[in-house]
């Protein structure tokens, strides 16, 4: 975590702009409730980027949309907190919430498609999402939005603030929401899989753009993703979910070469290397529970091959591991 310097010249350390204590997320059934998210900790600092990943089901998405307030019906915040620069925000009215969102925390989202409107111009919606957070004139809002479409990367953004969404190429579009996203000049950025729609190159430009917007801004961005390549380019820290629990969080050197959960390591030893020369990827056997069928002690302990008696009795918590923490029983042994 960051810190800074105080009178005496002692590092002080500095307050996380986001902090997540003990979240859980239930979805009540005819069969009962089925919890998605269990105790889930963790924070983000100021100016840091967290990456989030974990296989399809992990809880990923689920987490970031807690954050930003945009849970599906009838799921639910059944306990725990979420707090950004130390307000707790997870138990704001619906109005607060809405005026929160887009000023102090945005949104980017797989498919761009998802946050534009189809029938208005792209400087349309840049300008009223300026005018409804910043006390801006329309001339103002209308210069911060061509502004943004060229610190974002879209040439001639005189011209092409006046097209519509239609007329832009999935590249593009996604420009367009990363600077739709900072017209407020908001905190934090949860970005969910905002690559995973596009070709390599356009991943890649995307990537650089998110690092320098982080730079730039000084903004937070929590980054989920299954892509440990990334992870590894963009990341300053990395979670590892698993059945919607933090399995190892650490720092992303640490978390790619020197991992501790056994679910982690088999995440990176599924990442194809060019060094080195392999019949068959490496895989972790089995699939990742159902929400109704998550085992007794450790989630991950079915697939896991260091797994002993107490992982099939006991839920380990997360703890000290080299640099990283991780909730794993083998690490006490």
């Amino acid at each position: 975590m960051p810190s800074i310097q105080n009178y005496n010249n002692h590092p002080v350390v500095e307050a996380p702009l986001l902090e997540l204590r003990h979240l859980q997320v239930e979805f009540p059934t005819r069969k009962g409730l089925l919890r998605a998210l269990d105790d889930v900790s963790f924070s983000i600092g100021r100016g840091e980027t967290l990456g989030v990943v974990g296989e399809s089901g992990a809880g990923k998405s689920l987490t970031g949309a807690a954050i930003i307030g945009l849970l599906e019906p009838p799921g639910r915040i059944s306990s725990g907190e979420i707090l950004l620069e130390g307000r707790r925000i997870d138990s704001l009215p619906t109005d607060a919430m809405r005026s929160l969102r887009g000023k102090e925390i945005a949104a980017i989202f797989q498919d761009p498609l998802t946050s534009l409107n189809p029938l208005f111009s792209i400087g349309r919606q840049l300008t009223d999402t300026i005018q409804t957070h910043l006390p801006l004139t329309y001339t103002q809002a209308r210069q911060r939005a061509i502004d943004l479409l060229a610190r974002t990367g879209i040439p001639a953004p005189e011209l092409r603030i006046e097209h519509y969404p239609h007329q832009f190429s999935g590249g593009m579009r996604q420009r367009v929401v990363i600077a739709l996203a900072l017209a407020a000049e908001p905190k934090l950025i949860v970005a969910d899989e905002p690559t995973t729609a596009l070709d390599v190159s356009i991943q890649a430009q995307i990537i650089l753009l998110l690092k320098q917007v982080s730079r730039d801004f000084g903004t937070s961005i929590m980054l989920i993703t299954h892509d440990m390549g990334v992870i590894a380019e963009t990341a300053d820290r990395v979670a590892v979910m698993y059945a919607g629990r933090v399995a190892e969080i650490g720092p992303v050197d640490a978390m790619i070469h020197r991992p501790k959960h056994p679910y982690t390591k088999g995440l990176m030893a599924s990442i194809p290397s060019i060094r080195a020369h392999r019949e068959r990827l490496a895989q972790i056997e089995g699939a990742m529970p159902r929400l109704g069928a998550i085992p007794k002690g450790c989630a991950f302990n079915p697939r896991c091959s260091e797994s002993f008696s107490r992982c099939q009795l006991e839920r380990p918590e997360l703890q000290p591991a080299g640099e990283s923490q991780a909730a794993c029983w083998a690490l006490s042994q």
